[in-house]
């Protein structure tokens, strides 16, 4: 569907870089996520960086799942940001 993730990259400080399958580009930032249920594990940058999309959902290895219209909904659009902000950092 045009609404679907189609690239998801972690970055620093608990956000992913997400591009959906209708163009657009953004960040979402999880830490606001990151004290609840489930999501909890994800403070793990290790498990954090083992996000992946599986059925145009972003998601982790046991379940978690952020779905596309919350990401849509949430992410700031990558031309509203200043062109260091969506770098990887390779060290993570």
């Amino acid at each position: 569907m045009y609404w679907d993730a189609k690239v998801v990259k972690p970055l620093p400080d608990y956000r992913l870089y997400v591009e959906i399958e209708d163009g657009r580009r953004g960040v979402f930032d999880m830490k606001p996520y990151l004290d609840f249920g489930v999501f909890r594990e994800l403070r793990d940058e290790h498990y954090f960086n083992q996000v992946g999309i599986l059925f145009g959902a972003v998601t982790w290895p046991h379940e978690q799942d952020i779905a596309p219209e919350t990401l849509i909904e949430e992410m700031v659009p990558v031309e509203t940001m200043p062109d260091n902000a969506v770098q990887t950092d390779a060290s993570h």
